[in-house]
């Protein structure tokens, strides 16, 4: 039978239902934010969940309405992360068995917590869709109840208690821009907001390079793969309740590349001081990419997860200072020769830059065999500062090249 979309009264039994189960995450206006986009920005903080993402609030809106026979059978459910996470930890909560599958390139973190809250973790093929494909087989060869991520009406309800819980707090929104992977959030989210201000703005927000929901809702055909920093959206078919209820409910789908996502991550750091992952910068990522869209609006978004590998979060930080333009690589063509090195620091040393590393390359380089490239990464107080001592070493002769991300 097709799923029939939660109500208004359905996402209000769920908040009751779970209510000092989960956090009742804090939203707050973010001043400096709100000046750079030059609207009211407002941030709901879900990453400060007990497994730092909102998916604790469909998982145990679901798991507290399982049968007494579903519930000593055990259950079983697909995901790349959060939404592993928000299973184990209420089900080992309410003596529910879990079992988990996963993508082969999740995240470790994501593994070891996953495992820390009692859950069996499978890792099994190398994306979202394999891993969904084999938790299916083994709720039917095992009677596992299947607990799907997104696309299930009472995980949808519980989803949707964000969405009256951000319009309690902020009722004068004018627009609320929500990731979308597989749509659960949005669609909880959307189906709140539109009870409670009907004419309010909702605009969801996908990676570039996993368009799957903007293609069911707008009927587009657009290229879909590819490695996202936003894996937790990265879902090649989005739900098809989801899609139904987004059809109809949603103004927009916005779409973020991969630079747009780093840097939101970056700025949530660096200015909100706090730890977002990819896919929850996905909604700040997309009103950075287009301010005039939302200038002196009231809008809000959702930081829906925070689980994001350390070393992958400090490359994200460090390419951040690159775009910058306070760490850099030079590369410097010299005479190979006694005091070309000492010319060169000096000039650093002048502009007042700070050199990180050094290395000399002989071989492989097209100059005379005579000459060398030296490369040199430094770093500096601003970007005014590089160029400086690329202007200082030109003057005395050197050439130049500067590394890009882009």
């Amino acid at each position: 039978m097709q799923q029939q979309p939660p109500t208004i009264d359905d996402i209000r039994g769920a908040a009751a239902r779970i209510e000092g189960n989960v956090v009742r995450t804090p939203m707050l206006v973010s001043r400096t934010l709100s000046e750079i986009v030059g609207a009211e920005i407002w941030l709901k903080f879900e990453n400060l969940q007990f497994t730092a993402a909102y998916k604790e609030r469909g998982a145990l809106n679901k798991l507290l309405q399982l049968t007494e026979e579903e519930r000593s059978k055990g259950v079983i459910a697909a995901s790349a992360g959060n939404h592993a996470q928000a299973v184990a930890y209420h089900g080992k909560r309410l003596g529910i068995p879990v079992t988990i599958v996963m993508p082969e390139p999740t995240p470790t973190i994501k593994v070891t917590q996953t495992e820390s809250h009692g859950a069996k973790v499978i890792l099994h093929g190398p994306m979202f869709d394999d891993a969904y494909a084999r938790a299916r087989e083994l709720s039917l060869e095992q009677g596992f109840h299947f607990v799907h991520p997104f696309d299930d009406a009472q995980i949808v309800a519980g989803a949707g208690t964000l969405g009256l819980e951000m319009l309690e707090d902020a009722p004068d929104l004018d627009t609320i821009v929500v990731p979308i992977g597989g749509g659960g959030l949005m669609s909880g989210v959307s189906i709140a907001a539109r009870a409670l201000k009907p004419g309010i703005e909702l605009i969801g927000v996908e990676a570039e390079l996993y368009p799957s929901m903007k293609c069911a809702v707008d009927g587009c055909q657009l290229p879909l793969g590819g490695d996202t920093l936003a894996e937790g959206i990265a879902v090649k078919a989005p739900g098809q309740l989801t899609s139904r209820i987004l059809r109809e409910l949603l103004d927009d789908i916005m779409l973020v590349p991969e630079r747009d996502l780093e840097r939101a991550v970056a700025m949530l750091v660096g200015i909100e001081k706090t730890v977002v992952e990819g896919a929850g910068a996905a909604g700040l990522a997309a009103i950075l990419s287009d301010p005039k869209r939302f200038a002196g609006k009231k809008v809000a978004t959702i930081l829906c997860g925070g689980n994001i590998d350390t070393h992958l979060l400090a490359n994200v930080l460090v390419r951040d200072l690159v775009r910058q333009g306070r760490i850099a690589r030079l590369r410097v063509a010299a005479e190979d020769r006694p005091g070309a090195l000492a010319l060169i620091t000096q000039q650093f040393h002048e502009a007042g830059v700070n050199i990180i590393e050094t290395n000399h390359s002989r071989i492989f380089t097209s100059l005379p065999a005579k000459d060398t490239v030296i490369e040199v990464e430094c770093e500096a107080r601003d970007a005014k500062a590089i160029d400086d001592v690329v202007s200082r070493l030109e003057a005395v002769g050197f050439k130049v090249e500067r590394a890009s991300l882009d």
